[in-house]
């Protein structure tokens, strides 16, 4: 991310418009990849995943519902960190009070912040060995972004892969009371996910889950 903000503060004079516009275009390219792997996001869909797949109402809640509230949620999250961004970066940029390069230095520095906050220090480790980076340099002020980042995703991974083992408990103690029930009455036939359905949706809306799972999910990032 360094050199390429120092090439381009070094050749942003000799850049023809079709090569900005192709600059433009590359980075809307990359833009979705971005957000799944430098924001919120990733905890918050897969979250969203488990707490369908234990209700067992897959069909019920269509994904589109659960990737637009996630990624309502992940702006409102993210919100800080971009006005951040703006404030200490892109507008003085506009205003030609600093150059490219540091706006670029700028804009990285609440990134940093951000994802240093959720990863942790084992993934970091991970990731900073396996780039064979100078131990004795290296501070968590200095640690590169191609470093930090996948260190944040895998970091993510396990955070929601706990929060959906949260999640699972208590709609498996009652897949299991059903199963048992129906067992115990002879009824083979009859799927014990049709009869545990009802009283999962019961559950969820006794607890307010959705109101319960949003506010466990924006305490997480705090």
């Amino acid at each position: 991310m360094e050199d390429f903000a120092k090439f381009m503060a070094n050749n942003q004079q000799e850049f023809t418009p079709l090569i900005k516009l192709f600059i433009v275009l590359t980075f809307l390219m990359l833009l979705p990849t971005v957000i799944f792997m430098m924001t919120s996001f990733v905890r918050i869909i897969i979250t969203f995943s488990f707490i369908k797949s234990a209700l067992g109402a897959q069909q019920s809640i269509p994904n589109q519902i659960l990737i637009g509230v996630a990624i309502a949620l992940t702006i409102f999250i993210m919100a800080p960190t971009v006005n951040d961004i703006n404030n200490n970066a892109i507008k003085p940029y506009i205003e030609e009070e600093i150059g490219f390069e540091q706006m670029i230095e700028k804009a990285q520095v609440p990134v940093r912040k951000f994802l240093l906050n959720q990863t942790r220090d084992e993934d970091i480790k991970l990731f900073a060995e396996s780039s064979r980076l100078d131990k004795d340099e290296l501070t968590r002020e200095n640690i590169p972004l191609y470093v930090l980042a996948p260190a944040f995703a895998i970091s993510e991974l396990k955070t929601a892969f706990q929060i959906g083992f949260l999640i699972y408990l208590p709609f498996l103690l009652i897949d299991i009371v059903v199963s048992s029930t129906l067992m115990s009455m002879g009824m083979f036939m009859l799927p014990p996910a049709m009869i545990s359905l009802p009283f999962k949706l019961l559950l969820f809306i006794m607890v307010d889950g959705w109101n319960l799972l949003i506010k466990s999910l924006l305490l997480s990032f705090t």
